[in-house]
Parts: C-alpha cells; sequence; structure tokens
C-alpha cells in the first residue's frame, strides 16, 4: 500500500494518521478536511471557549514538530465529493482528485438544522467558527437565551450562557433530556441541575418554528412552540442532534444506514476503506463521543494494512459532560429494563447533593453501567471493572 488517504480532519482522523506511522506505514499519507482549521479538540466549544476560558490556541490537537513527524500532505478548506471506487481516487469539490490505496473515512457528523434555522441570531454549534460566531453575541451584553434540545451540547451551551449571565431557557421535545443515554431516573436528576443554576427547562415541548423582527435583515424574536406559546429570543442556539457526513459517498457502494456500516473492526464493504469516528457505524453503533474516536483508529488502522479484520473496536462506551460546575460520567453499556441504585452520595430537591452521587444500573446481580456526579474516583474503580467484566459484544445501547 503505497498512498493512504484520511478523509477528514478530525480528532478520529488525526488519530488515525498517528497509527499509520505508529503501525509503520511509510508510504504517502494525505489527510483532506472540509475545514481549513488543523485539527482541534471540539469538547471545549461548549464550554470553556464559549464563556472565554480558554482560546483557539488551547485548542490545538497538533503542533508543527508533530505534523513534521507525520510527513502528510495536508488539503484543508475542501471537502470531499466522491468516493471513485474504481479508479481507487478521492474525488475532492474544487475538482482535483487523490490517488490512493487506501481510505479511512473520519468525516464526522454535521448539526441537524431545523426548518428555517438560517436567521441571523440562530445558531448551531458544532465547529470552531460556529462557537466563533456564538461567542461574539454571547459577549456583546445579556441576551435572552432559548437552546432547542436538552442534549448533551444543548445542556452544556446552556449551562455556558448562564454563566455568562444570560436569560436562559431550554426547550425539550421529550419529557425529560438524557432519557436515552441516561434513563428515566438519572435524566430527571440532571435535569434538576438546570432548575437549580436559575436555568428554565421547558419539556414535552415541539418547536414549530421561530419569529423574525419586521426590519431587514429578520432577526430572530421568539421561538414558537406547536402548543401555541413564543418563547422570547435575541439568541437561539439549535442542538438536537447531529447527521453522520456520508453524502459524498452515496455511489460509493459503501452500506450506508446511520453512518458508514462496519464490521466489529471499522472494516467497510469495500476493499482497503475503513470509517472511524462520528461517521462510524461500528458493530451496529455509531458512538458519538471522544473516546470512541480515539480508540477506534487503532484497530481500523490495524486492520487496514492487514487487509482484513485482524482486530476489533468494541471499548466500553465512556463519555462525559460538565454542566453547571457538575462532571457527568458515565460508564456501560445501559439497557431499559435495568434498575438504578445509587450507591454513594444522596439528593438534594432532586438534584445531586454536596459532594454529588455514584449511581449503578443492574440487571439482575450484574453492573452493566455506571454514572457518577463530581464523583471521579468510585467512577473509575467501577470503570475498570465493567471493561473488565463486559462482554465485547454485548450491542451498545443508544
Amino acid at each position: 500500500m503505497r498512498t493512504v488517504t484520511v478523509v477528514g480532519a478530525s480528532l478520529s482522523g488525526l488519530y488515525a494518521a498517528r497509527e499509520l506511522r505508529a503501525q509503520g506505514f511509510d508510504g504517502r499519507l494525505v489527510i483532506v478536511g472540509d475545514e481549513r482549521h488543523l485539527p482541534y479538540d471540539r469538547p471545549p466549544l461548549s464550554k470553556d471557549f464559549l464563556t472565554g476560558h480558554a482560546g483557539e490556541d488551547q485548542l490545538a490537537l497538533t503542533d508543527a514538530e508533530e505534523r513534521a513527524e507525520l510527513d502528510a500532505a495536508w488539503i484543508l478548506g475542501c471537502r470531499a465529493r466522491r468516493l471513485d471506487t474504481r479508479s481507487r481516487a478521492v474525488v475532492l469539490h474544487d475538482g482535483r482528485t487523490v490517488p490512493t490505496d487506501g481510505v479511512v473515512i473520519a468525516t464526522g457528523a454535521s448539526a441537524r438544522c431545523l426548518p428555517g434555522d438560517r436567521l441571523p441570531g440562530v445558531h448551531t454549534l458544532r465547529s470552531l467558527d460556529d462557537a466563533r460566531a456564538l461567542r461574539a453575541e454571547l459577549t456583546a451584553g445579556p441576551r435572552r437565551v432559548v437552546v432547542v434540545g436538552g442534549g448533551f451540547v444543548g445542556a452544556e451551551t446552556a449551562s455556558s450562557c448562564t454563566a455568562l449571565g444570560h436569560d436562559v431557557t431550554v426547550v425539550e421535545a421529550a419529557p425529560l433530556p438524557l432519557v436515552p443515554q441516561l434513563g428515566t431516573e438519572m435524566a430527571a436528576v440532571c435535569a434538576a441541575l438546570h432548575r437549580r443554576a436559575g436555568t428554565r427547562l421547558v419539556t414535552g415541548a415541539a418547536v414549530a418554528g421561530f419569529r423574525v423582527s419586521g426590519a431587514a435583515p429578520g432577526a430572530v424574536t421568539g421561538v414558537a412552540l406547536r402548543d401555541g406559546r413564543v418563547l422570547p429570543a435575541e439568541v437561539v442556539i439549535v442542538g438536537i442532534g447531529a447527521v453522520p457526513n456520508t453524502g459524498w459517498l452515496a455511489d460509493s457502494g459503501l452500506r450506508l444506514q446511520d453512518g458508514v456500516v462496519c464490521d466489529d473492526g471499522c472494516v467497510t464493504a469495500l476493499p482497503n476503506v475503513v470509517a472511524v469516528g462520528d461517521v462510524a457505524q461500528v458493530g451496529g453503533g455509531r458512538a458519538e463521543h471522544w473516546t470512541s474516536a480515539t480508540e477506534q483508529p487503532r484497530a481500523a488502522v490495524a486492520n487496514l494494512l492487514a487487509g482484513r479484520t485482524v482486530e476489533t473496536a468494541r471499548p466500553l462506551p465512556y463519555f462525559w459532560s460538565d454542566q453547571y460546575g457538575a462532571r457527568i460520567q458515565f460508564a456501560g453499556r445501559r439497557h431499559s429494563a435495568d434498575t438504578v441504585r445509587i450507591v454513594e452520595g444522596d439528593l438534594d430537591d432532586g438534584a445531586p447533593a454536596a459532594g454529588g452521587l455514584l449511581a449503578l444500573y443492574e440487571r439482575g446481580d450484574r453492573t452493566t453501567a455506571v454514572l457518577s456526579v463530581n464523583r471521579p474516583r468510585p467512577f473509575m474503580r467501577v470503570r475498570r471493572e465493567l471493561a473488565r467484566t463486559a462482554d465485547p459484544v454485548e450491542p451498545a445501547s443508544r
């Protein structure tokens, strides 16, 4: 294999490039990215970067010394348009082609949008450019902010906006935010964090559209709900999930179903093509988490260089979130039938009391997952035990 092209200059793309060199690939390495930025860390965008506690230099994932060691050709600010499997090339949006022997698909995902949300004052938060635009508005003075979506990105953004002194309302279509990830009981605990911080939480409410000012260019003035209510807003942040970036692969012959379908080793149906990160559906599930993006490339690259699946990539699911001064950590494979037991800490008016809490998800006499709020040490102990005993082929919960 003389040339490998990594499509996606993201966290997972960078880790794939590192693994290629670490595992002995000494051929031509090409990294294609649709953003003009070198790889950067996304989790701080909704937290420290948004609040001004971190600058862009602190987001960088690579430096000049490492880039010299990678010895890669970087093509930034240019999207991949298609994967030409017949001529074995990646075709770029500007018409250029990159002949290649192997491909690592790391194109990530894009923020899911609402109809008509491309209005002045309406934002999504997925990229550095998104965060720049939102931060500029939030630092211009007090604003009425409505966050649509109570998932992790929405909750973290709401927390940052509240910390900056804005009047914040979170709108969630479900009866509680984070139920798919945490289950009803622990989702209620996290929902209480909003209320304790003074953020309004409107649940069971679907968005019908936006209200705009009469003056050009029609900036947003409110969020209309389907039940007839209108929530005043000068800033709206839409955080309703993400869509995997697979459009450029439509005629590639790859199986596309909520991402690029892979086996347990990130190997696709096409020879010498693997997928990693947010775009990859590995072993029946797609995990949009930092740990998946950093752990999958090792197995993917090993399998790419071997020409077959010789290693699997099904680590124990793990994610974290920082909200209102609370570090929330979750590890394991939760199922809807699991029971939840708080084993450390207590609740204060529905929210974690001072000192946090540790909760175990259980099925019979077996622990399947663990949730921690500000209890990092016992959490890590349970996480290590789960990683040791978990069934590696058990499907991840969604």
